[in-house]
């Protein structure tokens, strides 16, 4: 048996502010540490070695992922890439939700925040200069390839492996890995800073469950 571990970060202080993240590079609050301690406590607990460890390229999966493997006494080679990051808010990055909600109605931000294929406004503002945004199809579009081309195969080799990503990102992931169709996964939610466990017996799942 093998494991497969999916992280999202602990609440970052954009979380904690009630603002709409994205890309920005915004670091864990007090109670993201803590999270993260406490992921380290229950991975350490079921006694999980891991081969290999992949995040996102922003701070605060990093940084959880540091306190994991330093609470768990972890060792392992570790990539990081941007595929795996947060889906990118576009001209809704650094905003608060509620202000948001007042400003262009719940109905409309509900459909930013929760449709499969619409993405945020594309604005250029000073945190999203390139104009940029994703909606989930698009998050998922870059982070599902990475897991096949780069971590699929080591699971299904036996190795245990570690993700410590994002929200959206590991919505991606978990759609792929349960096989959701895209009108299921819209009511997917993923806690932050609980570890989210695949079992595997010869590269099929064979149970999944939170460690928390």
């Amino acid at each position: 048996m093998n494991y497969l571990v999916l992280l999202r970060h602990g609440e970052s202080q954009w979380n904690l502010e009630n603002r709409f993240t994205g890309w920005v590079d915004v670091d864990l609050s007090a109670k993201g540490e803590a999270e993260a301690n406490e992921a380290g406590e229950v991975i350490k607990a079921k006694n999980i070695k891991f081969d290999l460890l992949y995040t996102s390229v922003l701070k605060r999966a990093i940084r959880t992922a540091e306190i994991v493997c330093n609470k768990a006494n972890l060792s392992m080679p570790v990539e990081r890439d941007m595929a795996l990051n947060e889906r990118h808010y576009g001209a809704l990055q650094g905003l608060n939700k509620k202000e948001t909600a007042a400003k262009y109605g719940d109905e409309q931000v509900h459909i930013w925040r929760r449709s499969y294929d619409v993405p945020p406004p594309k604005d250029v503002t000073e945190l999203n200069p390139d104009g940029y945004s994703e909606s989930l199809k698009d998050t998922a579009a870059r982070t599902i390839p990475y897991y096949q081309e780069k971590i699929e195969q080591h699971v299904k080799d036996g190795k245990n492996v570690l993700i410590t990503a994002h929200g959206n990102s590991l919505r991606s992931l978990v759609m792929f890995l349960d096989g959701l169709t895209k009108e299921e996964v819209l009511d997917l939610n993923i806690p932050t800073g609980n570890p989210l466990v695949y079992e595997f017996e010869n590269g099929t799942v064979v149970k999944k469950y939170y460690l928390k």
